[in-house]
């Protein structure tokens, strides 16, 4: 499989899943791989790529084509998960009216535009695993959210449509689209102030990273064979 955004949260934890279960996981991110990582494959499967640049995101895929090439040419699960959301100087959420243009560019360029160049781009392996698709918005791209900024939420509505759009286009090829929408997950990249709104999810609690995962990990493997164009909420009962 391919993974964006690997390095922390709900990426590392979808690694350690798959890694788990026997996958090979090639992770990709703007920065090198860590000396200081245990994961034992991870320098040579990992490759660095900034998903923030349309053209060195296209040579990334590029370069995933030919290492898959090179192997027998099949990617049996590409999943989304790289997100930005800029905060101004204070660490202060950024609305419609105080988000620079700069920063929509970038912020939809990473959430919205990279998963669909990694998905074209990547389709004739992805059709010949019968692969599946996962692309990771947020509980922020259906409402207003106290945190997460106007360009990030909505990003990640534009992706919830481009889900659909995809699960559509990508089905006939025998290739499934899915999209996960977590609610507040215990992270590192947590807001002050998120112990609030635990008080109004149904279940009291954060989620896991692990819980994502393994959602992620459902959406990849035959259990959701007959799943396309769905957008999972894992976020404890926060979105009813």
């Amino acid at each position: 499989m391919l993974l964006t955004g690997a390095s922390r949260g709900i990426g590392h934890a979808t690694v350690k899943r798959f890694s788990a279960a026997g996958w090979r996981v090639i992770t990709c991110s703007r920065h090198p791989f860590p000396e200081n990582c245990p994961w034992e494959m991870g320098p040579e499967d990992h490759l660095q790529v900034d998903l923030a640049d349309a053209a060195d995101t296209v040579r990334g895929v590029r370069e995933v084509a030919e290492r898959l090439a090179a192997e027998g040419g099949l990617l049996h699960a590409l999943v989304n998960n790289a997100g930005i959301s800029p905060k101004g100087p204070e660490g202060e959420r950024l609305g419609a009216l105080t988000t620079e243009y700069e920063d929509w560019a970038r912020v939809f360029q990473v959430n919205f535009f990279a998963p669909i160049l990694l998905a074209r781009g990547l389709c004739d392996e992805l059709t010949r695993a019968r692969g599946s698709i996962v692309n990771v918005t947020s509980i922020a791209g259906s409402r207003v959210h106290p945190f997460a900024g106007a360009a990030y939420g909505t990003s990640k509505s534009a992706l919830a449509g481009l889900t659909r759009e995809m699960a559509a286009d990508f089905g006939p090829l025998g290739v499934r689209v899915n999209a996960i929408s977590p609610g507040e997950i215990d992270t590192s990249i947590l807001s002050p102030g998120t112990d609030k709104l635990v008080q109004q999810i149904p279940q009291r609690r954060l989620g896991t990273p692990d819980e994502v995962a393994k959602a992620i990990y459902f959406l990849c493997t035959e259990a959701s064979s007959y799943v396309n164009g769905a957008e999972l909420h894992i976020n404890g009962g926060q979105h009813v």
